[in-house]
């Protein structure tokens, strides 16, 4: 059973919270004893071998969730159609419509003006299923990160190649590699993890998904992480605005499961249409799919592919039961997201849908491949490793439903392992008896926040 934590911050003031907040951090467990020898790693093995290994200390702040990012505010462009029309990739009929765009104010206080603002990010989501948020132009950050990837897609496929390890699922991705319902995506990936040494506890533990990233260069390196840092205090932000939108009693409920998250990031390169491999089907990037966890923010150049299916009666998604993938995959309900200078796109993942009761819904995704070569940058703003997901109690009706729980690891284990049967960390996990480990795991170090 995971341990329940619960931090009573009803009627505390700003100072008290989070006083209470790094008492919770400290008390998540997040390590795991070190395996002693052996290929096999049993669950048997896994109980015996508990080490003392202290309460993993999660960095303290004074100010947690104050973004570092700087607010700017300009006049943006009139929305145009007729322009968006033609950025569209070809042979993929879809509706364009303009998408509610955001600023965030500097820093999230919980001030009436936060909580309109959170109504405001949860109505949009789940009238379109997604957003925009508006950042300065000409971001270093991202500019760096797209410079550096276009270097490092140009160069050989056996370069490439080696940037691969076979304890987490990081690193290079061929074309034809990712599988999403069963058949072939043409995106060409870097996967960007935890980075995690060989000598931390969990990778000696033998634990799914955990190891180093395999950097081509230490430049890229520099480049990718301070993207994701920069999308990482937007995603804290946007957590807790969240949370004051839904009228949640405890405004740290989302943040809370996020400290030590397990945030990600895929670098992607679709190639134009009439240069692919021919290991998919014509004109598909991704086939649709939700994604895994709480938010993804996502960043694309100039060069258009991205269709969401925002919410529709009668159709739901529960992703960490069955798949999604491929789901209303070649009708016309599609929206297309055209690309708009300075802008990230954000919309809900499974977890966010599994602990609102389906309130915010994970939104259904594609790409299609355009003319031209294309880039884009999707973060992934996730759970702990070990977080047990469960229903917010504002969002509990009494029913057997709501004892259901998701142990956030296994769910973006499943998810990757479904994704990528033939690469070389499935192969091991398949091999070293890893998903047998996953139970005990979420046993022994899994945590909560229950309301």
């Amino acid at each position: 059973m995971a341990a329940k934590m619960r931090v009573p911050f009803k009627n505390c003031s700003m100072v008290q919270q989070q006083a209470c907040l790094k008492l919770g951090r400290q008390s998540c467990r997040a390590l795991s004893a070190a395996t002693t020898g052996g290929n096999k790693a049993s669950v048997a093995e896994h109980n015996s071998l508990k080490a003392n290994v202290p309460p993993l200390p999660l960095a303290a702040s004074n100010t947690p969730f104050t973004s570092e990012v700087p607010a700017w505010k300009s006049e943006r462009p009139a929305f145009s159609v007729s322009k968006a029309a033609k950025t569209l990739p070809p042979n993929h009929p879809a509706r364009i419509r303009e998408l509610q765009t955001f600023m965030l104010p500097e820093e999230v206080t919980g001030s009436d003006a936060d909580r309109a603002l959170g109504k405001e990010l949860v109505a949009a989501w789940r009238r379109d299923g997604i957003l925009q948020i508006q950042f300065p132009p000409r971001l270093q950050v991202l500019s760096d990160a797209i410079k550096q990837s276009k270097s490092f897609f140009a160069q050989q496929h056996d370069a490439k190649a080696k940037c691969v390890d076979s304890q987490s699922f990081a690193g290079y991705i061929a074309s034809g590699e990712e599988i999403t319902d069963g058949i072939a995506d043409y995106s060409e990936i870097f996967t960007v993890t935890k980075d995690l040494t060989s000598s931390d506890p969990r990778v000696q533990s033998k634990w799914p998904c955990h190891g180093p990233n395999p950097w081509p260069s230490k430049t890229y390196e520099q480049a990718i992480t301070a993207l994701m840092d920069y999308k990482g205090r937007i995603g804290e932000k946007l957590l807790h605005l969240t949370a004051l939108g839904l009228n949640l009693w405890n405004p740290w409920a989302l943040n809370q499961l996020t400290q030590d998250g397990w945030h990600h990031m895929r670098v992607l390169r679709f190639p134009p249409t009439n240069q692919t491999n021919g290991k998919g089907k014509a004109g598909r990037g991704i086939g649709s799919h939700t994604d895994y966890g709480l938010l993804v923010i996502a960043a694309q150049d100039e060069v258009g592919g991205l269709f969401i299916r925002p919410p529709i009666k009668g159709e739901k998604y529960e992703n960490w039961k069955n798949s999604a993938a491929g789901a209303h995959e070649s009708d016309e309900k599609w929206v297309y997201v055209p690309p708009v200078e300075n802008v990230f796109t954000v919309f809900p993942g499974d977890m966010m849908q599994f602990m609102t009761n389906s309130y915010l819904p994970s939104t259904p995704h594609k790409v299609g491949l355009n003319t031209r070569e294309r880039f884009a940058f999707a973060y992934f703003h996730e759970p702990n490793f070990n977080a047990v997901c469960k229903r917010l109690p504002e969002f509990r009706d009494g029913s057997e439903a709501e004892k259901e729980e998701v142990h956030y690891g296994t769910h973006f284990t499943n998810m990757f392992m479904r994704n990528y049967p033939d690469r070389i960390t499935a192969k091991r996990v398949r091999d070293e008896g890893r998903m047998d480990l996953l139970e005990g795991i979420k046993d022994e170090h899994g945590f909560s926040f229950d309301g």
